[in-house]
């Protein structure tokens, strides 16, 4: 009986050493690549720690530790995309500060694009937009430093600073036969991120510059501005997002759901589970009746492709200007326990219809150049740096003002009979809002020519 049992429980030794033998077999493929790369992991970074020893030891200066881990993850970094970068505690509040609104500097967003500082677009109103810095200027010196080995972080270090004082950026611009040297004296950027107005008394006008924090509260704001002001009979709407690089994403979800009533405003696609996400329109009727165009052009990137390309796929109305920077990638902040942070690419994202824009941006439905004021010629825009410009871009995934009246001449006007709006600087013509606002017009016209019909 005891032998037996001594070979009952041998036997049950057996079974148990079996199936743990069959369990480890089974896993053994992932845990030898688990293992691997673990161990290849730790080859690499002991060649690392073995580094930052050697130059603390016998590099010719002291150094810091954290100025070399710094140093590393920057560098680090670079092997990546381009829109994914470390900010050091100061660029990180610096960073916080401005999409609340608000950050002192020059008003430019850069970029870098083959190797070279390259001006995505000026912010209105700032000191960059005020000295005639134009999108696609290149950015060769700051102070006289030539900026060819600059990082973007380097770049925002040297331009922003406290209000009042100077800088000296050299630019260089397609038609200059030779850089030009511009001072602009720092200043307090208060980003306006909305602005409206009304034209025509029916046909509202709303732009976006950026997409921050209150983005969405200042949108609603400006269209109850424009409902009273036009009595309540507004006919269409023009929402401008060029030169608009972004923002925040929910902001921009929450522009979109203001225009669409159902379907899918965008999805995106991560490599986890959680940054896989769709986004879907809310019934709201707020704007389901008005015509609306929207305005696009080269400086026209992320959120607001966003919002461009909802609208386009799902019909709501149409996209007017010119092809779009085309930047299809999703950047999560991630703050880090020294108060640094990282803005690290985690998704791609689409379209309702599946589009990738990632390196091709969205195309207008009617494309409409600017004009030289000064020829009412068209001319070819300003060359914008695109996302497919970008070195390391992410490689595209698909998934399956009303026209002013002309003045009276002098002669025909009594000094009496002079009003303030004609004695006032007379504005820049802007073709592509003309031709925004015509073709909202047309849109009236034709809806009453087939309401005529019909009745």
């Amino acid at each position: 009986m005891f032998q037996w049992k001594k070979i009952g429980n041998l036997k049950m030794v057996l079974v148990i050493f079996t199936v743990f033998l069959v369990g480890v077999l089974i896993g053994s493929g992932q845990s030898q690549k688990v293992s691997a790369r673990s161990n290849s992991m730790y080859e690499d970074l002991k060649v690392l720690t073995d580094v930052i020893g050697l130059i603390q030891r016998d590099y010719v200066e002291e150094t810091k530790s954290k100025d070399l881990i710094y140093g590393a993850i920057k560098g680090m970094l670079e092997t990546l995309d381009p829109h994914t970068t470390f900010m050091p505690p100061n660029m990180y509040r610096e960073m916080q500060e401005e999409t609340k609104g608000r950050f002192e500097g020059l008003g430019i967003e850069i970029t870098i694009k083959d190797g070279i500082l390259t001006v995505v677009s000026p912010i209105e109103d700032t000191p960059a937009y005020k000295s005639g810095i134009m999108a696609g200027d290149q950015i060769i010196k700051i102070e006289g430093e030539s900026t060819k080995n600059f990082t973007l972080i380097d770049s925002v270090k040297r331009l922003r600073g406290p209000r009042g004082t100077k800088v000296t950026i050299t630019i260089m611009r397609e038609g200059f036969t030779k850089p030009r040297d511009y001072t602009l004296i720092r200043d307090v950027i208060p980003i306006r991120s909305v602005r409206h107005e009304l034209f025509e008394k029916h046909y509202g006008y709303i732009r976006i510059s950026q997409f921050q924090e209150k983005t969405d509260a200042d949108f609603e704001k400006a269209m109850k501005a424009l409902e009273g002001e036009s009595k309540g009979a507004i006919k269409g709407l023009i929402l401008d997002l060029r030169n608009n690089p972004g923002g925040l994403l929910d902001q921009a979800i929450k522009i979109s759901d203001r225009f669409i009533d159902s379907g899918l405003i965008c999805s995106m696609e991560g490599r986890k589970e959680e940054q896989k996400m769709k986004f879907y329109a809310h019934p709201n009727g707020n704007l389901g009746r008005y015509p609306v165009v929207v305005l696009v052009n080269g400086g026209s990137a992320s959120g607001s492709e966003i919002v461009a390309g909802a609208i386009q796929d799902q019909s709501r109305g149409m996209i007017v200007g010119t092809q779009t920077f085309g930047k299809g990638s999703v950047q999560t902040i991630i703050p880090l326990k020294d108060g640094s942070g990282l803005r690290l690419t985690t998704a791609r994202y689409y379209t309702p219809s599946g589009r990738s824009i990632q390196a091709k941006g969205i195309v207008p439905d009617i494309i409409v150049k600017p004009l030289k004021p000064e020829e009412g010629k068209e001319v070819v825009p300003p060359k914008f740096p695109a996302e497919k410009d970008l070195e390391r871009h992410l490689e595209d995934m698909e998934k399956g003002v009303p026209k002013e009246k002309e003045k009276p001449k002098k002669e025909e006007v009594k000094k009496e009979e002079v009003k303030k709006e004609e004695i006032k600087e007379k504005k820049p013509i802007d073709h592509q809002l003309e031709r925004a606002l015509e073709l909202l017009k047309s849109w009236d016209i034709f809806k009453n020519i087939i309401k005529g019909k019909q009745g």
